[in-house]
């Protein structure tokens, strides 16, 4: 394959350049584990069971800074290639050996139970066993979280362009059009009449335009689906 897949990983370290958290994040993410209070529990039954709102208690001084990302970077990063950003329950695949090591290791490293995991993934993997590109991380509190661990394989390259109609309405309404301009550029001279004219090319576009509308917006309410800032964060397979 001639393009490089997309390493979510990578476009979350970009994401963090373009949309940077506070200089002063460590202080702040010091802040935030100081004023923490959280019982602790068991490592096992939290990757199961994580929960909206949980926080854990980490040693700042043992925490990478490139490892931790802002709920807004993360949601950019789901918005812009139609990934999920769920409790690991709804997370359908295998957690894979190296991350609970990882865990244990931070456990270990940090004197604590990690808690309240999430996971970055496409939709299909919080309903189906696959292996794409998922990420796992542990929040720290006030919308921080700390990149525990990524296994599986990188996206494909186009991902970016495929989900870009689904991104919002008015994409959506771009590529309806030009899709429509392309098709009524291929119907043949004169199919409707002897001679072609200016008014009779729109007039064609028009009707493309509403036949393919008509099936985007079917496909879309068939099967219950809604653009990527609606559904980055949400529980529901059909959305």
């Amino acid at each position: 394959m001639l393009l490089k897949k997309t390493n979510i990983q990578e476009r979350l370290a970009r994401a963090k350049i373009n949309n940077p958290v506070p200089s002063s994040l460590m202080a702040e993410v010091q802040k935030i584990l100081d004023a923490d209070t959280h019982a602790r529990s068991k490592i096992e039954g939290n990757i199961v069971k994580s929960q909206n709102g949980d926080v854990n208690f980490f040693n700042i001084d043992l925490l990478e800074t490139e490892n931790i990302y802002h709920i807004g970077q993360i949601k950019e990063i789901c918005i812009t290639y139609r990934l999920r950003f769920l409790d690991t329950k709804y997370f359908k695949g295998p957690i894979p050996q190296e991350a609970i090591s990882k865990i244990k290791a931070l456990e270990k490293a940090h004197n604590t139970e990690i808690k309240g995991f999430k996971i970055i993934a496409p939709s299909k993997l919080f309903k189906l066993e696959d292996k794409d590109d998922p990420l796992l991380f542990a929040p720290i509190g006030n919308g921080y979280f700390y990149l525990v661990h990524k296994w599986g394989k990188d996206l494909h390259p186009l991902r970016k362009f495929l989900v870009w109609p689904f991104k919002n309405i008015v994409n959506l309404t771009a590529i309806t059009l030009l899709i429509s301009y392309l098709v009524t550029l291929v119907v043949p001279d004169g199919l409707f009449s002897k001679q072609s004219s200016n008014a009779e090319f729109w007039i064609i576009f028009f009707f493309m335009f509403k036949c393919i509308a008509s099936v985007v917006i079917f496909y879309g309410f068939a099967l219950g689906k809604n653009f990527n800032h609606a559904i980055w964060n949400s529980k529901y397979f059909n959305a």
